[in-house]
């Protein structure tokens, strides 16, 4: 991950943690409708961990993971468990999870990077896994007005990228707007890929 976006969520975790979400929860209810009961699910760059507690208290087997220490640290203290500190780059498991969360952080991992990114974690994935992921998009890589880096992808720029990672039995891409940490509105990429056997 850039090494100024990191430094950003390390320094702003509290402040970041208190911002209320609710535009996600559909996306979320609709990820979880795609999963069984009980289903083992990764997320990556949980934040506070708001989204890591809907997903428990709907009965899932939940991994938390954020790739800022602060971060995590706040999680855990909201969630009253621990969330541990992962870089996409370190995730190593091998057919692991039903599912994997990515709400708004693989946006930050580097252009050339992200195909790369993406094939561990359709590695960590069982066959039919599903995988969420959401992006700001754009057509070149850039910083927004808090010197974050984002990788702006396009939906065809995407599919290029999920491709070289392996097999999907089905890639869904869907547009929409958020408001962001910098109050300022994004146009984003949801996409849901499910892993093919």
């Amino acid at each position: 991950m850039d090494e100024q976006t990191l430094q950003f969520y390390r320094g702003n975790a509290e402040a970041y943690a208190g911002r209320t979400f609710t535009s996600r929860q559909a996306r979320l209810k609709a990820f979880l409708a795609r999963l069984s009961p009980g289903a083992s699910i990764l997320e990556l760059g949980c934040g506070a961990g708001g989204d890591t507690a809907e997903m428990l208290a709907r009965g899932f087997d939940v991994r938390a993971t954020d790739g800022s220490p602060e971060m995590a640290d706040v999680a855990s203290r909201h969630l009253g468990r621990t969330v541990e500190t992962l870089l996409f780059h370190d995730l190593d498991e091998v057919e692991a999870y039903d599912g994997v969360w990515a709400n708004a952080c693989l946006l930050h991992v580097p252009r050339d990077e992200l195909a790369g990114v993406l094939g561990l974690i359709r590695r960590a994935l069982k066959p039919e896994g599903v995988f969420y992921a959401s992006y700001k998009a754009g057509d070149a890589e850039g910083r927004d007005t808090l010197n974050r880096y984002y990788n702006y992808p396009s939906p065809d720029w995407l599919r290029t990228n999920y491709t070289s990672a392996g097999n999907w039995s089905s890639l869904e891409i869907e547009t929409g707007e958020v408001i962001g940490f910098d109050n300022q509105w994004a146009s984003m990429l949801f996409v849901v890929a499910r892993k093919g056997r």
